[in-house]
């Protein structure tokens, strides 16, 4: 696809942005217009799974549809990925109870999987390793203008249309990128007989769907011991044995072990791996810091993320044009993940008396650090396995990123909900009269989410006794510094992770980006033929 002419490529280009673009926005604009949503259709309990069930259902093809895009091509799968997303869009702004709304984001998410998995796959079929940076950048950047835009789009939706409009709104750019990847994305016309491997992408999503399950469930509604979290894990494990055995005997296998013997796959993976789990582990209770520690509001809240966002574009986009231009990127992976790494040390140190250039600074250090680190290891891969291998090959790091933040999302909250007991607990018992209270009026008080909902908090500390209510502001301060401390050791713990991708990223071993689509000879050891 190399001799596409370079305008053609061009206008390919802006469909695939455009649809990764529809995806994106699709996917930020829910956050605001939730609440509404719920509003409207009730089922509160089950708030969550309307973002679980997206995730759950984006990972289960990536790697199926990776490896199947090798063989026939990428275009079908584009086209099939939009046409999921559409249609799952048109009826999650049908849904008349909360069960559709989630069944319909899960549909989103099939169609979601497959777009996020071909379309950093067709920027290696039209431009060779060395050309792919900036591309790489511009697509990720897509994902921080629709983190920026998207959720004002949702609250400004909501506040002067139905909520149906936000899954609406934006159909046409997706049926404009449909039009456009349809008449001028090259089709794969020859290709050899493979056989699909459908018993390992069933055991490979008998892997996934319970131990993603399991992690969005362990700390929060369920103990990590409980039988329900254990049956999940334990499952997953049974499935994964099954996986690899039955991978070692496929003849065509959907996902390749012998890759893992190339030390940059595993290497790179790896540090995938602990870079979701550093950075989704902590920018998730940025938030929560925010508005339960410093007291700003939702809408400033969101309004600081906009700094770290900006950041992360205009990193992101310098990465990939640095890669294209000089060919290396073991220097940019180790600066990005270093920079990543002291933003979030330097989030750990903030208190409720940071001040607002202080906190802007130090987001815009740790979206500078991602920016330059997201869109590289997708590359790196790419360029280290044949062209045959290239949509598992960006799959693969798609998987490693989603479970190394779920892993770490999991892992924090169980750090802070821990620690914000034991923490508050421990400031109680340092003051008398907060002491004596018996425990069940404090009870509402450890819950640090009361600090988002001044309502909530009102109404709880009208259920204190009458000479109690003027304790209420200390229980509140004592609340907030014990938050502090639980969310400076998950920031902490965020940075250790990170680090640790660093120390990985200095073993990576760096192969200059090939100016061509062949894989030197040199640099094909460990792959099976």
């Amino acid at each position: 696809m190399h001799t596409i002419p370079h305008r053609k490529k061009m206008v390919i280009m802006s469909a695939v942005m455009a649809s990764m673009l529809f995806s994106a926005l699709n996917q930020t604009t829910i956050g605001t217009a939730l609440p509404r949503i719920i509003t409207d259709l009730g089922g509160l309990e089950y708030f969550s799974w309307v973002f679980t069930a997206y995730i759950l259902a984006a990972s289960i093809p990536s790697v199926l549809v990776g490896r199947i895009s090798d063989i026939y091509g990428r275009k079908p799968f584009i086209l099939a990925g939009l046409i999921l997303f559409t249609l799952g869009s048109l009826l999650c702004g049908l849904s008349g109870t909360i069960v559709q709304l989630i069944l319909f984001r899960a549909v989103q998410g099939i169609g979601g999987g497959i777009i996020m998995a071909t379309t950093f796959a067709a920027v290696g079929d039209l431009f060779v390793p060395r050309e792919r940076g900036k591309w790489q950048g511009l697509l990720g950047a897509m994902f921080g203008l629709a983190s920026v835009f998207g959720p004002a789009l949702g609250g400004l939706i909501v506040d002067h249309w139905h909520w149906h409009w936000v899954f609406w709104i934006f159909t046409p750019l997706g049926l404009i990128a449909f039009g456009m990847i349809w008449y001028l994305f090259p089709a794969k016309t020859h290709h050899e007989a493979h056989t699909i491997d459908y018993p390992g992408a069933l055991l490979l999503a008998l892997v996934i769907v319970p131990l993603l399950i399991a992690l969005s469930l362990a700390g929060a509604r369920y103990a990590w011991a409980s039988p329900q979290i254990v049956g999940l894990l334990g499952s997953a494990l049974i499935a994964l044995v099954l996986f690899i055995r039955t991978e070692r005997r496929a003849p065509d296998p959907v996902l390749p072990l012998y890759l893992f013997a190339n030390p940059i796959f595993s290497l790179a993976n790896a540090i995938t791996f602990l870079m979701g789990a550093g950075m989704f582990g902590a920018l998730i209770y940025l938030p929560l810091f925010l508005q339960g520690v410093q007291g700003y509001t939702a809408m400033h809240s969101g309004m600081m993320m906009v700094p770290m966002t900006l950041a992360l574009v205009g990193a992101s986009i310098f990465s990939g044009r640095r890669m294209s231009r000089t060919g290396r990127y073991r220097q940019l992976a180790l600066s990005g993940m270093a920079l990543a790494t002291l933003g979030l040390y330097l989030l750990s140190l903030m208190n409720r008396e940071s001040g607002l250039v202080q906190m802007v600074l130090t987001v815009m250090i740790v979206g500078s650090g991602l920016g330059i680190g997201m869109p590289l290891f997708t590359l790196v891969i790419q360029n280290a396995l044949p062209h045959r291998y290239l949509g598992v090959a960006t799959a693969s790091v798609q998987l490693f990123r989603q479970l190394g933040g779920t892993v770490g999302v999991a892992l924090m909250g169980t750090l802070l909900n821990h620690t914000i007991t034991h923490n508050i607990t421990e400031r109680i018992a340092q003051l008398p009269a907060l002491a004596a209270l018996p425990p069940q009026a404090l009870r509402p008080f450890l819950d640090p989410r009361i600090l988002l909902n001044p309502g909530a908090l009102h109404h709880v500390s009208q259920t204190l006794p009458a000479p109690l209510q003027p304790l209420v502001p200390t229980i509140v301060a004592q609340l907030k510094l014990a938050l502090q401390d639980a969310l400076g050791t998950v920031f902490v713990s965020a940075a250790i992770l990170m680090g640790l991708a660093v120390v990985l990223t200095a073993f990576l071993r760096e192969i200059p980006l090939r100016e061509s689509m062949d894989l030197p000879e040199d640099t094909s050891q460990n792959i099976s033929t």
